[in-house]
């Protein structure tokens, strides 16, 4: 066995292999640019080794540095995460080279499935079954059209060496391909320094799901089952389970027995990720193979009971799997949400700024994987993942559970995230029902993530935690902490502005709170200055956050829902009623860029007339290229930013007249 690996990532993923390693009793080394030189994982490691300026280009993804640092350490073995060099075949060249293991697979397994196009040939010449398309490079927007008539709109622009996300979109038409030609191949230029495209067709009401495979050097290859990766935004994952709520014994045999020929076809060795499109007739087709681990593989550690960074370690060390595919079994239920720094309510823009307050829950079931802590910088350099969080149950409805209880109590402050996004998804009865796609999200929020307008379930428990908050602020106030002598309180919480007549009063331990006529008993330890209450109304337990505003206005946030309220006496909340609405400035003719950024392209100019739709400028920020266009028919009238400009949140980058 190693007695010291490096660690070729850093965030969250540097963090899980330290954690294995250190149980393992084997030294950790990691790398580290210097915009991470306090990050967590640099912390927990043995030793820590700077690369590079903080561009990924520069530190990260610089072969030449990893490997002088494993001489340096004498690290014997690069375990490489994630994303980076995870599928760069001359980065497991240059580790062998250098007589240090790569904790993957071989170069030649990386370099078969890392094209897509290849992958696609070698996985029909192995049996497996692929989505119908034209398994060549597409060299121009001419051809494209051409293949496109010839299999069919709508079809999925891909780029051969894309991941992640990167370098794919859907066009239905003549005009959408045009567009997301030149989107795909720019978009795949910038990550991957390749733009050579392929279509295929799109599988429409698609299911994306994974078979997790896993071999080692002396011909052993099984399989640990699936994951439903549906949920997914931009083709990047949100929320991920294992089992899926939707394959059936007969399916996940089938789909198993592929990928495991697929890997054996290659001689796959490490842990792996055949992926496939799945219709509604359970039909299934090969997308790609992932050489890697994946984001996602704790809901699988959690079914199947395994390690998989421990097999990996043991897999690249020599050592033989210690099960064969008839020990394989998975118990139980487990869903992973992916935390990210970003902005729901702005087109889930990413986000970048300090955690001043980072409070990740805790209980049984509850996982949380996390490269940060509370006064850690997200950084616009890298991915804006900031936790992992998995929920495991004995069955679906209770991981379900578990995980929007665990969203509640998951408390961030200091950067804007998609936690209240996250709780709404699980919350939502479609996911509860099981009836997932890749467009569950712009079918489910078709026009994108916003806080409701009608009252919702959540309301009620809202509206309950108003009333106490204030209750609570009055009796520290005026009657000491933990007063419960005060008289009934006739109060209105104005909900985002909506009114509802709520009245509170002590009853022993616990309050009876009226809503409309309705009554229930609720109970909470909170006190002023808490980020959480825990109330318990009636028989049924409820987490809320709690942020007070000026006055008595409280931000809340419960199941999804983000509501302010402000409590007020009946005749004040009447009088507020009826003042004039203080209106917005006008920054209708202005381009602003929504997230911090790099302004790589403008397409228009002065002068120039434009329609509502078209593109005007594009900001790259954290790996992901962002096309800004026109909300309505103008002109230009005004540049007032230039390409290569940094740009902040805001930052005005054209006017119309």
């Amino acid at each position: 066995m190693f007695a010291k690996i490096l660690i070729a990532n850093r965030g969250e993923i540097a963090c899980r292999v330290i954690r294995t390693a250190r149980r393992m009793g084997i030294a950790t080394v990691a790398i580290y640019s210097d915009a991470d030189s306090e990050a967590l994982h640099v912390r927990e490691a043995d030793e820590a080794v700077l690369i590079g300026p903080p561009p990924s280009a520069d530190s990260y993804l610089r072969i030449d540095r990893i490997v002088e640092a494993c001489r340096r350490t004498g690290a014997e073995a690069v375990h490489p995460g994630y994303g980076f060099l995870s599928e760069r075949p001359d980065f497991a060249t240059a580790l062998a080279d250098a007589g240090i293991a790569f904790i993957g697979p071989s170069p030649e397994a990386i370099a078969a499935m890392g094209d897509k196009i290849e992958s696609k040939k070698l996985a029909a010449a192995a049996g497996v079954t692929t989505v119908p398309g034209h398994l060549g490079i597409v060299p121009d927007i001419d051809a494209a059209i051409a293949v496109a008539h010839e299999i069919g709109y709508p079809v999925m622009i891909k780029a051969s060496a894309g991941g992640g996300g990167k370098g794919m979109r859907i066009a239905r038409d003549d005009a959408e391909l045009h567009g997301g030609w030149r989107g795909a191949a720019s978009e795949a230029r910038s990550s991957f320094g390749d733009d050579r495209i392929f279509l295929e067709k799109y599988i429409e009401e698609p299911r994306h799901i994974e078979i997790q495979v896993l071999g080692d050097m002396h011909g052993t290859i099984v399989h640990l089952g699936e994951r439903e990766c549906s949920i997914q935004r931009r083709h990047q994952k949100v929320v991920e389970e294992s089992p899926s709520p939707f394959i059936d014994p007969a399916t996940r045999a089938a789909m198993g027995a592929q990928a495991v020929a697929l890997a054996r076809a290659v001689g796959y060795r490490s842990a792996g990720t055949v992926e496939f499109i799945v219709d509604r007739e359970r039909n299934f087709y090969f997308l790609e193979m992932n050489t890697r681990l994946q984001v996602e593989h704790p809901v699988t550690e959690a079914v199947t009971g395994l390690d998989l960074v421990e097999l990996m370690i043991r897999v690249a060390a020599g050592e033989k799997l210690p099960f064969t595919q008839e020990d394989v079994r998975q118990t139980g239920w487990a869903i992973e949400a992916r935390v990210y720094a970003e902005d729901p309510q702005r087109d889930f823009l990413p986000a970048i700024g300090r955690l001043v307050r980072y409070r990740p829950p805790e209980g049984d079931g509850i996982r949380v994987d996390s490269g940060v802590f509370e006064g850690a910088e997200i950084s616009l350099y890298y991915d804006p993942m900031i936790a992992k969080l998995v929920a495991f149950g004995a069955d679906r409805e209770i991981a379900i559970e578990r995980l929007r209880g665990a969203l509640d109590r998951f408390y961030i402050a200091g950067v804007r995230h998609n936690i209240a996004f996250l709780g709404a998804i699980a919350a939502s009865e479609r996911f509860r029902a099981g009836a997932l796609s890749t467009d569950f999200i712009v079918e489910t929020f078709p026009g994108g993530f916003a806080p409701p307008t009608e009252p919702v379930a959540a309301d009620h428990v809202l509206l309950i935690a108003a009333a106490l908050a204030e209750t609570r602020l009055h009796e520290s106030e005026i009657a000491g902490p933990g007063a419960m002598t005060l008289t009934p309180r006739q109060l209105t919480v104005l909900l985002d502005k909506r009114a509802c007549a709520v009245s509170a009063k002590a009853d022993g331990s616990a309050y009876v709170v009226e809503i409309d006529g309705q009554n229930c008993r609720a109970a909470t330890d909170w006190r002023p200055g808490q980020m959480l209450m825990h109330l318990r109304i009636d028989d049924r337990l409820a987490t809320v956050q709690v942020e007070r505003l000026r006055g008595r206005a409280f931000r809340l946030v419960h199941d999804g829902v983000i509501r302010r309220a402000q409590v007020l006496s009946p005749r004040a909340a009447e009088l507020l009623q009826q003042m004039p609405e203080k209106q917005p400035a006008d920054t209708s003719r202005l381009v602003l860029s929504p997230m911090p950024g790099l302004l790589t392209a403008i397409v228009v100019a002065e002068g120039q007339e434009v329609k509502a739709g078209e593109p005007l400028v594009v900001v790259e920020a954290m790996k992901m290229e962002n096309v800004l266009r026109a909300e309505r028919d103008g002109r230009i009238a005004k540049l007032r930013a230039k390409p290569g400009d940094s740009l902040a949140v805001d930052q005005i980058i054209l006017e119309l007249e």
